[in-house]
């Protein structure tokens, strides 16, 4: 029979301690309603004492919200208490959850107590909640740091008391995950009537231990972890729900298969509705839930991928609700990711074409960090329209200004062999046209000149189009960069070249023939 593991989320009240965020009650209403869809077994709703706006905010999701338990935190103190359950008294499965301090250092310096008054008010507030409510949660704060003879004694009187959940937090975060493991089994091994109980633990991230320390927790016998979405909580933050999940659900060959209500499926959903309502945007780096998590750029990794998926994806997109993976098309990608894109794209080169296109593609990529869909329609475009390259721009060069006047110099390669002219024009585009038309030896017609954004952001593909006259004749060029003139460049020696090829090889090598 496998082991159960309950996820209690702690988002709306230790994911809001994170600074900065502050959510109101009809956001915190929408994000627990997620949480049930998820499917978390127990949902802090806040700390009904520490604000009216708390207290609303347990009082209308302890109403409103059915399907998972609604807890409110409070200190081991009567009052925190009546106020939890002031707000929990109408939710279909109430949680009182109350919490000491149990390490030396805390007990000296913060609650200035002896072992023995913590013992005890620990016992009479787990009593009291007891009055008010079946299901009472106790935390030992600190546990990780607390002398390990007195956090025995501690959990075996409150359970005693009548605690159905004892949670055993690594606070600040101290822990490393072997050493938090043996805290779980010495606990399992040495508390009387820790069977008749749930084991919690409720790690933070100080060290980026947080998931880590709660998968350590689990394999040795907790039954419940307490996490928050994307990871949210004071200072640096708690065991993510999202990767604790996945960790389990990946490696049931190390953990066993570990039953759980979780919808994983929901998971994607969930994390951005909290990034959008808490502002906290996610890093691309994000494990699971990032931007990046299932994208791949590099070559190596694209062709793998595009081979078997599980070559470099320890589990699916689809799993946790994302539709597929990502195919970063940048400067490490390599050629097999690049056609296939091409392919899905509804294109369908020839292996010259796609050569061509690829070649541009790298060019752009040096300059662009990610090509996206429509810069490659762009290149695609430019590419499946071209024609044979008798003349190539190699280099520009523009001093321009409202005032000075525009000067240009083009070096172009004709054959294979270097030309470069100079002129100078009403404007930095104009004065290039003219460059260009000095080095091939005759004029044109512009009919028409247009440029505009493929792409979006400050390094935006630009496409520029000429339609110019030769003889009668109209003759469409094309040209795409992250740079406008050089767009603009490209399009008129491409237009050049139709116009050479529509004349005859022969045109490119002498300037009489046209």
């Amino acid at each position: 029979m496998s082991a159960r593991i309950k996820i209690f989320d702690t988002t709306l009240r230790d994911g809001e301690q994170t600074p900065g965020v502050s959510l109101n009650i009809q956001e915190k209403l929408e994000i627990a309603r997620q949480l049930v869809k998820l499917g978390v077994d127990v949902i802090e709703a806040g700390f009904a004492i520490a604000s009216p706006g708390d207290f609303m905010a347990v009082k209308t999701i302890a109403e409103n919200v059915k399907g998972a338990s609604i807890a409110s935190l409070s200190r081991a103190v009567e009052k925190d208490i009546d106020r939890a359950w002031e707000a929990l008294c109408h939710a279909e499965s109430p949680r009182i959850h109350t919490f000491i301090a149990t390490s030396d250092i805390h007990i000296k310096y913060k609650l200035k107590m002896s072992e023995e008054q913590v013992l005890e008010r620990a016992v009479a507030m787990v009593k009291y909640a007891k009055k008010y409510c079946g299901d009472v949660e106790f935390s030992a704060e600190d546990a990780s740091r607390t002398r390990t003879e007195f956090l025995y004694k501690v959990l075996e009187e409150v359970i005693k008391a009548g605690a159905t959940v004892v949670n055993i937090p690594d606070t600040v975060g101290y822990a490393s995950p072997e050493e938090f493991g043996l805290v779980i089994k010495g606990i399992k091994e040495n508390v009387s009537g820790i069977d008749k109980t749930d084991i919690s633990v409720h790690c933070h991230n100080d060290l980026g231990l947080a998931v880590a320390n709660s998968l350590a927790a689990v394999r040795n016998g907790a039954t419940q972890v307490e996490c928050t979405i994307n990871g949210l909580g004071e200072r640096a933050g708690n065991a993510s729900m999202e990767e604790l999940i996945m960790g389990l659900q990946t490696r049931k060959d190390y953990y066993g298969e570990m039953a759980h209500n979780i919808k994983t499926k929901q998971i994607y959903r969930t994390s951005k509705l909290v990034s959008n309502l808490t502002g906290v945007a996610l890093p691309p780096n994000k494990a699971i839930v990032g931007a990046n998590a299932f994208a791949h750029e590099s070559g190596i990794h694209q062709h793998g991928v595009l081979a078997e998926k599980s070559t470099y994806e320890i589990m699916t997109p689809e799993s946790i609700g994302l539709s597929q993976n990502r195919m970063i098309l940048g400067k490490l990608s390599g050629r097999h990711a690049f056609e296939e894109r091409l392919k899905e794209m509804g294109y369908n080169l020839t292996a010259e074409e796609i050569t061509r296109a690829f070649e541009k593609f790298k060019e752009l990529a040096d300059k662009k960090k990610t090509v996206t869909d429509r810069d490659i329609e762009a290149l695609a475009g430019e590419k499946v329209s071209e024609v044979d390259e008798v003349y190539k721009l190699d280099s520009f060069q523009i001093n321009s200004g409202n005032k000075v006047i525009a000067t240009a110099t083009v070096s172009m390669f004709k054959n294979g062999e270097p030309v470069m002219e100079a002129a100078t024009g009403d404007g930095p585009v104009n004065a290039a046209f003219k460059a260009v038309e000095r080095t091939v030896g005759f004029e044109m017609e512009l009919q028409d000149y247009s440029l505009k954004g493929v792409t979006e952001g400050t390094d935006a593909l630009g496409e520029a189009t000429v339609r110019v006259m030769k003889d009668n004749k109209i003759y469409v060029g094309r040209g795409v960069s992250t740079d406008v003139i050089e767009a603009s460049v490209k399009a008129y020696i491409n237009a050049i070249n139709r116009v050479v090829n529509d004349h005859g090889k022969g045109a490119a090598d002498g300037r009489e023939t046209i």
